[in-house]
């Protein structure tokens, strides 16, 4: 999908500050971050939101958040931390590509937003 942002990031074709560089995903710093510890985890496969990600592919979902689990706890959010998986345009997606958002960093207020 070349002109798919985060495809163009997974592939290196764009920079990007990454945090995990893996067959399956990468991780990246967010550029607009939304708390002091912001990061991506993106699938390389483009799938444009969750609801696209086909049933078996189901397992991709659960590394996607054990890669947030072990993000969180190298980046020491032990404090806590939030996975946020946006979809569709009134979820707030705004890439269409699936991407997990990892949250740290400060207090989660509740409702988000």
């Amino acid at each position: 999908m070349s002109e798919c942002i985060f495809c163009r990031i997974a592939a290196g074709d764009l920079p990007a500050r990454l945090l995990r560089d893996e067959p399956d995903l990468v991780a990246i710093a967010d550029l607009h971050p939304q708390a002091p510890t912001h990061v991506l985890v993106l699938p390389r496969a483009h799938w444009t939101s969750l609801d696209a990600v086909p049933p078996q592919e189901t397992p991709a979902l659960g590394r996607l958040l054990a890669v947030c689990r072990d993000l969180a706890r190298e980046l020491e959010l032990g404090d806590g931390y939030r996975v946020v998986v946006n979809t569709g345009p009134a979820g707030g997606q705004t890439v269409d590509h699936l991407h997990l958002h990892l949250l740290g960093g400060r207090p989660m207020a509740w409702p988000p937003g």
